[in-house]
């Protein structure tokens, strides 16, 4: 593109010159033929025009024939001397000059300009003076066209490698990172590209690949843990029930069936319950739509905790009046995931709230348990995460239930988190609360 550019700039610009050369050669050219005129014209008016006419004082030899009225050549210059006339030039609008273009005019070779003078008041009539100059063409001379040629060639040379050289340069931090990209697979995830300390706008590019690829190696390691601990907990039930149906078929007379049963379909239903989870986190993951409805927060808590029973202690302290724009099904399940999760690590008692906060919408959960320590905080978020101190009280668990409710309250653009507590574990979940709506709530099903 560059070089094209260059080419059209260097052609423009010889194309002006040349005719900037054609022009003044095309004035000296006419100069010249004043200049034949000038030396014809006295001699005739003196009377004193020989019939071979004097070279130029220069030297130079120049073309002219003098014709009478007649069109009989009385005088010409010594290579015209015999030949017929070179020209008929007759101006019809009385004009004192006339000019054409022949190739070549009589007695001469290639392509000549032929200018013709009018002589007045002849006792035979009007005479001509023609004198005969080299055609100019437009662009002057061969010279120059080749010059120009030569140079527009060299210039658009000249850029081109100039720019490819600077392009090349340039880009070649940029093909080191398209090459590292490609050969970066699953099993390197641990390579980078190369960062330039020259060129701010590559190293940033380089910098921002290198990020990613944190991001992406970080995402990938996570799954694989996802994917080896769901293997895990999937498998261990399945394992169980294995075991105990092989027993029964190998005993079947020492088997207690309606024993066996229970404990196979605990087993069933731990599975449903992973499962239950997994498809509910790849529904988040995938970002599938909220449907929102305004609620009243601490309707719809009171409303779920009043539809089941629990072994512990409820304590409700629920502020009524705290609008939200939320998914109904979503803000429930991640209320049940927090209160199973209290009821499992809880001593004898639940603690519910919900409140305002500023322009937030708050509810507590928080059990009389043992607590969570502050360095594992976050790590209980994690999908299949269950503390070793808790892991043979939480045996019911899923290890993804505290995951699904951060996912859903993300989705909310709210946090859950766990704070301080004075005994237990405190999990405080923030929603954006809304105005009260200007028509009625539609009602939270009990």
């Amino acid at each position: 593109m560059t070089g094209a550019v260059a080419a059209l700039v260097c052609i423009g610009f010889s194309v002006l010159c040349l005719v900037l050369v054609g022009s003044e050669e095309t004035t000296m050219a006419q100069s010249r033929a004043t200049t034949g005129w000038d030396r014809v014209l006295p001699l005739i008016k003196l009377g004193h025009l020989p019939a071979v006419l004097p070279d130029r004082k220069d030297g130079k030899v120049q073309a002219i024939q003098v014709l009478d009225a007649h069109n009989r050549v009385v005088a010409a210059s010594r290579q015209l001397v015999g030949e017929p006339p070179i020209a008929t030039l007759r101006s019809t609008d009385g004009g004192v000059r006339t000019q054409r273009t022949l190739c070549p005019p009589a007695g001469l070779k290639g392509c000549m300009t032929v200018i013709s003078y009018k002589v007045y008041s002849q006792p035979d009539g009007n005479w001509l003076i023609d004198v005969a100059i080299p055609w100019v063409p437009w662009y002057g001379n061969s010279r120059a066209l080749f010059l120009a040629i030569g140079a527009s060639l060299l210039i658009t040379t000249m850029v081109t490698a100039g720019t490819f050289r600077n392009i090349t340069k340039a880009l070649a931090p940029v093909n080191a990172i398209r090459r590292e990209l490609a050969e970066i697979t699953a099993t390197g995830l641990d390579r980078r590209v190369p960062v330039p300390r020259k060129d701010e706008e590559i190293r940033l590019l380089a910098e921002t690949a290198n990020h990613t690829l944190d991001r992406l190696e970080g995402a990938y390691h996570q799954l694989r843990q996802f994917t080896s601990d769901a293997s895990h907990d999937l498998r261990s039930p399945i394992t169980a029930m294995r075991a105990r149906l092989e027993e029964a078929l190998i005993y079947p007379q020492d088997t207690d069936w309606p024993k066996m049963t229970e404990a196979v379909l605990a087993g069933v239903d731990r599975l449903q319950a992973i499962v239950t989870d997994l498809l509910t986190l790849a529904r988040l993951d995938a970002g599938a739509p909220l449907t929102r409805d305004p609620t009243d927060l601490g309707q719809l808590v009171g409303a779920e905790l009043h539809r089941r029973t629990y072994r512990m202690q409820i304590i409700e302290d629920l502020r009524h009046n705290v609008f939200i724009s939320c998914d109904r099904l979503r803000i429930t399940r991640a209320l049940t995931n927090l209160l199973d999760n209290a009821e499992r690590h809880a001593t004898s008692k639940i603690t519910v709230i919900v409140r305002t906060d500023g322009p937030a919408a708050t509810l507590e959960v928080i059990d009389d348990g043992a607590g969570i320590a502050p360095d594992q905080r976050e790590m209980v978020f994690d999908r299949f995460t269950r503390l070793d101190a808790s892991r043979d009280r939480d045996a019911g668990g899923t290890g993804l239930g505290l995951a699904i409710a951060r996912e859903i309250t993300e989705a909310h653009e709210g946090t859950l988190t766990i704070q301080d507590s004075e005994r237990g574990a405190r999990f405080v979940l923030r929603l954006p609360q809304m105005r009260s709506p200007s028509r009625p709530l539609t009602p939270v099903p009990s």
